[in-house]
């Protein structure tokens, strides 16, 4: 189970110009580098969705991706200090015995 190989960006552009640019078929390459057609395939259709922010590496996330992870984390803080002044608001507002 543990065999799973990495390709760096370089390599999986490389296999990706094959294909795109200079005519090979998927087949021939995935059997050549020894990878599924599949991954062949959805590197080709990653790199088509994103350019050149497909491939980020490990733990990283694509640009666009990182902005929406920092505006989630932005939006929940934001909801945390709306419930704090809320609370704080009905607690100062209370009439006094």
């Amino acid at each position: 189970m543990g065999n799973k190989r990495e390709f760096s960006v370089e390599y999986k552009k490389e296999i990706i110009k094959l294909v795109t640019e200079q005519g090979k078929k998927v087949t021939q390459v995935a059997k050549d580098i020894g990878v599924s057609e599949v991954s062949v395939r959805r590197w080709i259709k990653q790199y088509g969705i994103h350019g050149e922010d497909a491939f980020p590496g490990k733990g990283k996330l694509r640009p666009e991706d990182e902005e929406i992870r920092r505006m989630k984390k932005k939006m929940a803080d934001l909801e945390e200090e709306n419930a704090i002044l809320k609370k704080a608001i009905t607690i100062f507002t209370k009439p006094v015995k």
